[in-house]
């Protein structure tokens, strides 16, 4: 157990928040084109500086309270990049990391800042009519209890609904489909197919994805109807689990209390994980905003807010991006107030994903690494594991795993 009075732990994921300068870019595409030059934060920065963001915004792109700790002076150290609008002075902890894994993808980027880098790699499933083999499909349908399946190919998550919800409807298959992810993707209606029945499913798949070293079998529930269909937040993903302890698990074992905000739990299959909070990104900071009333001594919290990535990094919605920034920024100072004498938060991204960029897929990036709680300090390049050992570092815990404390 913590001392009393022990300081407390935030690592926060804004889920694709990249900052360019991956020394690897060239070798991860979208469609064609290599990732080389992709910069999530500086060309949103730029398309707002340029007028280009003007949908429900405008003007510079406004980040006052990250940009305060060292956002900007992070896009520049791991880019080399000037990102218009956020040019501050650092006054808190800033750097940013480069990621070892071989992937840019959810699992891995969360793992690997949790101190475990991904030792193999995925499976992907190749871009073509069909895209899955045929003995996969036939247990999906089997164990859903109908005769095929719909998809069966690359593609984005709200375009299939809108294009396939009504045949799904009419012959109560499920709809799946994957992307250059290594993911595999079941959408259902919740009340026509039914949410534990499509949840069940899922969950029955898992196992046999997971073998394949696909990462992820994800449930994607709608509603609606056709001309109006929507995606629910009952959203569920079924990851691989973590080949070793993460700092969930470290926590957990130096009798830490944990709290899981958002996709964390499915990511780490739970493990080390004491307490679960979910919902949309607003009501994602409607918990952090608690946790950092009461989380007890020498707690850990670990946050992901998704919804930069699922509905505007994917759709390469550029406003969208620009919005949901600021308004994070701006509750990020409501949440930082909160915060006590003894804190550490930091704020990072597990990957990028371009909203200015070719396809529809992430890109492969640095993150930026920014800190409240340890004064003004320039941690430089560091490794995405590094966030971990830090982390650790601060609470007094023990640590695992390739990562060096940069506190």
């Amino acid at each position: 157990m913590a001392p009393a009075g022990a300081g407390r732990a935030f690592l926060i994921v804004m889920d694709s928040v990249g900052c360019g300068g991956a020394p690897d870019a060239a070798a991860f595409f979208n469609g064609a084109r290599p990732d080389t030059g992709a910069n999530t934060l500086a060309h949103i920065a730029a398309a707002c500086s340029e007028g280009r963001a003007e949908d429900g915004r405008s003007g510079p792109l406004r980040m006052p309270v990250l940009d305060g700790l060292g956002l900007g002076a992070a896009v520049r150290l791991a880019s080399g990049t000037d990102a218009p609008g956020l040019g501050a002075a650092a006054r808190g902890l800033w750097g940013a990391a480069t990621e070892l894994s071989r992937g840019k993808d959810t699992p891995s980027g969360h793992w690997e800042l949790a101190g475990v880098p991904v030792p193999w790699d995925w499976s992907y499933f190749p871009d073509t009519r069909p895209a899955f083999p045929p003995d996969l499909t036939a247990e999906v349908a089997r164990l859903a209890g109908t005769a095929g399946i719909l998809g069966n190919c690359h593609a984005s998550g709200t375009e299939i609904i809108a294009r396939l919800g009504a045949e799904h409807l009419r012959s109560g298959w499920p709809i799946c489909y994957t992307s250059a992810d290594s993911v595999f993707q079941i959408a259902a209606h919740e009340q026509a197919f039914g949410l534990d029945r499509l949840l069940a499913l899922c969950a029955a798949i898992a196992p046999r994805l997971h073998a394949m070293k696909v990462g992820r079998v994800i449930a994607r529930p709608f509603t609606g109807a056709p001309g109006s269909f929507r995606r629910t937040a009952n959203r569920r993903d079924y990851a691989v689990a973590p080949p070793a302890p993460t700092l969930l698990d470290w926590a957990a074992a130096a009798g830490r209390q944990t709290h899981a905000i958002g996709k964390i739990g499915d990511i780490f299959s739970m493990r080390g994980i004491l307490d679960l909070r979910k919902g949309d990104d607003a009501a994602l900071m409607g918990h952090l905003m608690d946790l950092a009333d009461g989380a007890e001594p020498g707690a850990l919290a670990f946050a992901n807010f998704v919804e930069f990535d699922s509905l505007h990094g994917h759709r390469r919605d550029v406003s969208g991006y620009a919005r949901a920034l600021e308004w994070f920024d701006a509750q990020a100072g409501r949440f930082l107030a909160r915060l006590r004498p003894g804190d550490l938060a930091i704020f990072t991204a597990d990957h990028g994903n371009d909203p200015t960029w070719t396809g529809t897929d992430h890109t492969r990036e640095r993150v930026p690494v920014i800190g409240w709680g340890k004064g003004a300090r320039a941690v430089g390049l560091v490794a995405f594991a590094d966030v971990a050992a830090s982390i650790a570092a601060h609470l007094g815990i023990p640590a695992e795993g390739p990562g060096r404390s940069f506190l």
